[in-house]
């Protein structure tokens, strides 16, 4: 059983680091693509293999998230597990929820990638600072945290957008 635990964890950690990545890939070539006002099909297709490998690292996180938490719930009460697996569950659900808007161009090109991009990051980092440095948060704590990437995220998008366009 601590095998399959350990296992767990090293696979989400590889779905939420192939996840950063490609999410960094996937914005840079937005950035690139929108450069001359239009989205060609080569790079509509580069981008398409970004969209696969990002899909691949959100299966692996709800597989793993959703793993660890029933291992937890079994072991404890729902008010002592931990935080961060809630965190995860909940940006995960955002990554989703944006992905299917973007795809069916619901979601605004001045709010979707920013929204991937600091969901990502905030996933990358809640993983660091929770793992490495033992860091016990809340829920109010992970919220404003996430609350403050996102807008920093759209404020980075939007001005790399903005000057792009001139």
């Amino acid at each position: 059983m601590e095998l399959i635990l350990l296992l767990t964890i090293i696979l989400q950690s590889a779905g939420i680091s192939l996840g950063m990545g490609a999410s960094t890939l996937a914005i840079s070539n937005f950035f690139v693509a929108i450069a001359d006002g239009t989205i060609d099909p080569a790079e509509r297709k580069m981008m398409g293999v970004v969209y696969v490998v990002l899909k691949i690292a959100l299966t692996l996180i709800f597989i793993t998230t959703v793993y660890l938490l029933g291992t937890a719930l079994m072991a404890v009460s729902i008010d002592s597990v931990a935080t961060y697996l809630w965190a995860q569950l909940l940006v995960a659900f955002v990554l989703l929820i944006n992905s299917i808007l973007m795809t069916k161009r619901l979601m605004p090109s001045s709010v979707g990638p920013a929204l991937q991009a600091g969901s990502w990051y905030t996933l990358g980092i809640l993983t660091t600072m929770v793992g490495m440095l033992d860091m016990k948060i809340t829920m109010g704590m992970f919220l404003i945290w996430y609350v403050t990437a996102i807008v920093v995220a759209l404020l980075i998008v939007n001005g790399v957008m903005r000057s792009l366009k001139k």
